[in-house]
């Protein structure tokens, strides 16, 4: 199972009027935070696998909001099953069983 990770950026830079990455250069860099104009626009378009916290603390500060506004973790998702090309799916290790290998000896010629 995986939950499904919904980052809430650029809906929070919207409803403040913010339609383009560039608008957060400045408030980062009031905040202290100097980031180059690609990172913003990764951080804005992209969610983000790793975050510095005290980027995440500024993002809180500029929009005047809590983490949660700007992560929204949606319910674990059920993978599913994985399809093997010997038969159907494995949910578990434990359902693997080995096949016995076959092995054709070349025939001798007398």
């Amino acid at each position: 199972m995986r939950s499904t990770i919904d980052w809430r950026l650029r809906s929070l830079m919207a409803e403040r009027g913010m339609f383009q990455t560039t608008d957060l250069l400045e408030p980062l860099r009031d905040a202290g935070i100097a980031l180059s104009r690609e990172q913003v626009f990764r951080l804005v378009t992209q969610t983000p696998q790793r975050m510095n916290m005290e980027v995440f603390a500024a993002l809180c500060t500029i929009f005047d909001c809590e983490p949660n506004d700007l992560i929204h973790v949606a319910a674990a998702v059920q993978d599913t099953p994985r399809r093997t090309g010997t038969g159907g799916p494995i949910d578990d290790i434990g359902d693997a069983r080995p096949v016995r290998a076959r092995i054709n000896r070349p025939q001798h010629r007398k």
